[in-house]
């Protein structure tokens, strides 16, 4: 009985991690930690200092968003650029930095984390960790933000059975690239439109004010998901699913906290249309 009860929760933690990927040694032929931070974590550094630090560093800076607990700074390089050029790929293209006025310190969303969870089966961990010894060589010494998650889970990754995966996106808008762009660039607030080919570009746009309000809930510590990713490509304006962003973007979410954000994702989808209808 006691080990049919194991196997019963083993397949319940399954389901809701959606635990997917390769085994973390065999990446590229690089170790790979079982556990991965989200973030990582450093001495804070002003908006000035970090853009300034971030171009001696190789990156090209390409957006500011000012948010509630701080600013993010938005950051690619030809390298990042060229590997997520690729179909649904392109949200992997640009970095996060949150200069966190707040708590007194930068959080770096770590390309391993979010490379694996959003370049999944096409994930190259030679160049995320390249990305990241990069940016430790330029801000370190960094330590691990609290927010984990198992770096197999990563590709697979949804909140819980029935909530979305990343390949769930949304559709919220349709037309020529050339028109979805120029769309994203009128829009009031919108921080870049980063160009990955002829025919793929990842933008960055606001979205309302009291849609914006979730992270004061759940955490600015996190809020470096902000301002809202859409990727341009084949005709379509593709949005990651509220849903997946959200729980990915803060893993120690639980659904207590979730529910008190419920009608967020209906409100992201419909800011997102907005823009480009």
């Amino acid at each position: 009985m006691k080990k049919f009860y194991t196997l019963i929760m083993s397949a319940l933690v399954i389901g809701f991690c959606g635990c997917a990927g390769t085994t973390p040694s065999a990446e590229a032929g690089v170790k790979v930690e079982k556990v991965v931070s989200a973030y990582k974590i450093g001495a804070y550094n002003d908006v000035e200092s970090t853009k300034s630090k971030l171009s001696a560093a190789g990156f090209e800076v390409v957006g500011t968003y000012k948010g509630d607990a701080g600013t993010t700074v938005l950051y690619t390089n030809a390298k990042m650029k060229d590997t997520a050029n690729k179909p649904t790929r392109g949200l992997a293209a640009v970095g996060r930095i949150l200069v966190d006025d707040e708590n007194k310190q930068i959080s770096i969303a770590n390309p391993v984390y979010f490379g694996k969870a959003f370049m999944q089966k096409e994930y190259n961990h030679a160049t995320a960790a390249a990305t990241l010894a990069s940016l430790e060589k330029a801000f370190g010494p960094l330590k691990d933000s609290a927010d984990k998650w198992e770096f197999d889970g990563l590709a697979g990754y949804h909140f819980m059975v029935g909530m979305p995966y990343y390949e769930d996106m949304s559709v919220v808008g349709e037309g020529t690239t050339a028109d979805l762009v120029a769309k994203a660039q009128k829009a009031k607030g919108t921080t870049a439109v980063v160009k990955l080919g002829d025919d793929r570009y990842v933008a960055f746009v606001s979205l309302d004010r009291r849609t914006n309000g979730f992270v004061k809930k759940i955490g600015t510590q996190n809020s470096e998901l902000l301002p809202w990713a859409v990727l341009i490509e084949n005709g379509q304006a593709k949005a990651l699913s509220a849903k997946y962003f959200i729980a990915i973007s803060y893993p120690l979410l639980t659904m207590s906290e979730f529910m008190t954000i419920a009608t967020v994702p209906g409100a992201v989808e419909v800011d997102l249309k907005k823009i480009f209808k």
